[in-house]
């Protein structure tokens, strides 16, 4: 699978910062037709949203996909629960994984796969304290220092 192939619609950037992010998980997503459209035009947000599990059964929630303007009044509600689509022992695996107690499901990012289907890469995540987010800001700021540095020496 070459990057051509995959395009992206939405990214969770702040995820990585956050949380510390285990294993990951491709899911599909049921959607309506409007959203399909209105996510091939880039209109999706997923930086609040997370995954909870209802009667043995994976939900995205406070997702964001923005209305498709062509619907008219047949459009479907930006904000809405969205079932993830997975095989009975993912979900089975990923449901005792989040009854632990601090992990969540966080969605990392969505994407259009070659064969042109909507899928979500979440991540097993477990929340950061605050003394390791300003590890996290020290260690990126010092690469940031270090590549200034070295692109000084080389001119």
């Amino acid at each position: 699978m070459s990057a051509k192939d995959i395009s992206k619609i939405a990214d969770n950037r702040s995820a990585r910062f956050e949380y510390t992010i285990g294993d990951t998980v491709e899911a599909g997503i049921v959607l309506y037709g409007t959203e399909v459209k209105s996510l091939r035009q880039g209109k999706a947000n997923i930086k609040d949203s997370y995954a909870v599990h209802k009667e043995n059964e994976l939900w995205l929630m406070n997702s964001y996909i923005g209305e498709y303007n062509q619907a008219s009044r047949f459009n479907h509600a930006p904000i809405r629960p969205r079932k993830l689509l997975l095989h009975r022992t993912e979900i089975k695996k990923l449901i005792g994984k989040l009854k632990t107690q601090g992990i969540t499901l966080v969605p990392l990012k969505m994407y259009f796969n070659e064969r042109g289907i909507a899928k979500l890469q979440m991540g097993i995540a477990e929340g950061k304290k605050k003394h390791e987010k300003r590890a996290a800001i020290k260690e990126r700021d010092w690469k940031r220092e270090q590549g200034r540095v070295m692109k000084g020496e080389k001119e």
